[in-house]
């Protein structure tokens, strides 16, 4: 199509005239002329002149037009060409990463995120769970609280006790140290009593020894010693009697008293086991709490160190996936300028053809022309 279509010439019979058609066209209305450029040798020399110059004009105007179709139909096969490499490229591409090729797997990292859900629910229980347990342990550190401050009480009620019990303590003391002086005092009388019985025995003995003899009839006087004897075994009876009550009472007393000594001693061990054993619980109680509220603490930061390392990797991912987004947007942009370009290259082709086809139709209709015109100069 790029080849140089030059006019067809035609030379008379026996006249020996010469005839050459030069038609000329645009692209857009693809018009032609068909002129006669010689005649026979009956012509005027005025004539031949304008009809070689007509036809040189048209020659050139001609082969303008044959240039300028050879170098649009070059153009369209350049183009052509870089449209199918661009097509080329764009399966190749497609063929990589377009949706023509399999889908990435991407059930490892769901795989992967369920499974950090399932931790972080598991790590939310474990949490609810530490919640639940060290609220247990602070209701029954309560309770025990309860239970101590009740044996505080119990235990300030008996010192109160024995505070109290100890003023009759010492009464008892007291009157025992008064009863034992009482005692000793009548032991040193009855020593005092015997002293004088024995003195006064020994007088009436030297007496009735001696040498004087006296006989009085009168009535015979109290037996002082009989007498004596009587109040002395009176007095002995009372002080045996007096002795032994006071050593019941006080044996009762004391026996009493270190009977309430032994249960407030032991109520007060045991009051102090049970604060020692209470202490003990409440500070294991209270390790425990501080060590699930560390635990709580390392969970939760280990909880946001999860997080915030995975929404990184989530936030990494849809930057890849905007990044690949924009890509394919661009090349999907680029794929339609390009398809856009090369329907228009494909309009200009068909519009060349059909000018070309026009340009045939009239060359060959302009060779009718000048084959008729032949003719009638033969005839003529």
């Amino acid at each position: 199509m790029g080849k140089q279509l030059n006019a067809g010439s035609g030379t008379g019979g026996s006249f020996g005239a010469t005839q050459q058609a030069c038609p000329t066209f645009g692209f857009s209305g693809g018009s032609i002329c068909t002129r006669g450029l010689g005649g026979g040798f009956t012509r005027a020399n005025a004539g031949c002149g304008e009809g070689i110059l007509l036809a040189n004009n048209e020659k050139a105007t001609m082969q303008n037009l044959n240039d300028r179709l050879a170098s649009y139909l070059d153009k369209v096969r350049l183009l052509e060409g870089e449209n199918t490499d661009l097509e080329c490229k764009i399966r190749e591409w497609y063929a990589k990463v377009g949706p023509s090729c399999e889908p990435r797997d991407y059930s490892c990292f769901h795989k992967e995120i369920d499974d950090l859900q399932n931790q972080i629910l598991c790590a939310a229980m474990e949490a609810n769970k530490i919640v639940l347990n060290i609220d247990n342990n602070r209701m029954t550190a309560d309770d025990f609280r309860v239970k101590y401050e009740t044996e505080c009480s119990l235990r300030q009620n008996v010192d109160a006790d024995l505070c109290n019990l100890r003023p009759i303590l010492d009464q008892l003391a007291s009157c025992k140290t008064d009863l034992q002086l009482q005692f000793e005092a009548l032991t040193e009388e009855m020593c005092c009593l015997k002293t004088n019985h024995e003195e006064e025995m020994s007088c009436l003995r030297k007496q009735a020894t001696g040498n004087v003899s006296v006989e009085v009839n009168a009535c015979p006087g109290p037996d002082l010693r009989k007498i004596l004897e009587d109040l002395r075994c009176q007095y002995e009876t009372l002080m045996e009697r007096n002795r032994k009550e006071t050593e019941q009472w006080y044996a009762c007393k004391v026996e009493e008293v270190n009977l309430e000594v032994i249960t407030s001693s032991q109520e007060i061990e045991s009051n102090n086991k049970q604060v020692t054993e209470l202490r003990r619980q409440l500070q294991a109680l209270q390790i425990n709490v501080q060590a699930q509220l560390n635990m709580k603490e390392n969970l939760e930061s280990s909880l946001a160190e999860t997080e915030c390392h995975y929404n990184k990797y989530l936030a990494e991912l849809q930057s890849q996936i905007s990044c690949v987004e924009q890509r394919l947007a661009e090349i999907r942009a680029e794929m339609e300028c390009q398809n856009q370009e090369y329907k228009t290259l494909l309009d200009v082709k068909c519009r060349l053809e059909q000018e070309i086809q026009t340009y045939h139709c009239l060359l060959e209709g302009g060779q009718q022309d000048i084959v008729y015109a032949d003719y009638r100069q033969t005839r003529a």
